[in-house]
């Protein structure tokens, strides 16, 4: 059974997300207010947060910032009042793993928690024990760590797992669709500009610093790792 920890301000909505998820069977706590919210944290394990940004007393990007220091892999969705690109940037940049603007539908926000739930189960999976090697860059798919030129590159869940498909295909070209399917399930619409950002963040972490070009776009259709 998964436990849930719901931060959100707003008790009407609080309430109404804890009941739904309590529905379907997972084990809820809620916070309302980011200091209580961060020992909560600090405190228990759950298996993934809802996480809103206007919060009082520490708001949610300084909460996920905070979090990702000592927890880099369980998934975190933030809700926003807001649906400006700039705020989705800030919100992955601080650790986010998706994205909700608000007002939302119930059936939506379940969607998208069990399809991170459903990536974070299959990365964790005690059956897999390997190295991945791709050019310079090498992956211990059991500690989930990635290093390049023996330097470790800090990921979020969700680029890890997009590099890690990426380099699964073997310079093969992998849709937007396909990647869009893959991690954010069929409530998420294929039009969105969420993969451009998330390919954007590994692009700054994977190939800028190194001064290499390895994480390719074929412009209409999806994107290539090219180790060469």
């Amino acid at each position: 059974m998964y436990k849930i920890l719901i931060i959100e301000d707003d008790p009407d909505l609080n309430r109404n997300i804890k009941e739904t998820f309590i529905e379907e069977q997972m084990i809820v706590e809620t916070a309302f207010d980011g200091i209580i919210a961060e020992k909560l944290l600090k405190k228990s394990v759950f298996d993934c947060i809802i996480l809103d940004i206007n919060l009082p007393g520490k708001n949610g990007y300084e909460l996920c910032n905070e979090f990702r220091q000592y927890n880099k892999s369980t998934p975190v969705i933030m809700l926003t009042a807001f649906d400006e690109l700039e705020d989705k940037i800030q919100g992955f940049n601080s650790g986010a793993d998706d994205y909700l603007t608000k007002p939302f539908y119930m059936k939506e926000l379940i969607l998208r928690v069990q399809a991170l739930l459903k990536r974070r189960n299959n990365s964790i999976n005690p059956e897999i024990n390997s190295t991945l090697l791709a050019g310079d860059i090498v992956v211990n798919l059991n500690s989930q760590k990635v290093t390049k030129r023996g330097i470790e590159i800090n990921l979020t869940t969700r680029e890890y797992q997009i590099l890690i498909r990426l380099l699964n295909a073997k310079g093969e070209l992998v849709s937007k669709k396909d990647l869009i399917r893959e991690f954010w399930g069929s409530s998420v619409d294929t039009n969105t500009n969420t993969i451009e950002v998330y390919i954007n963040f590994l692009r700054k972490k994977i190939d800028k610093p190194f001064n290499t070009d390895t994480i390719k776009t074929k412009i209409g259709f999806g994107y290539y790792f090219d180790e060469k």
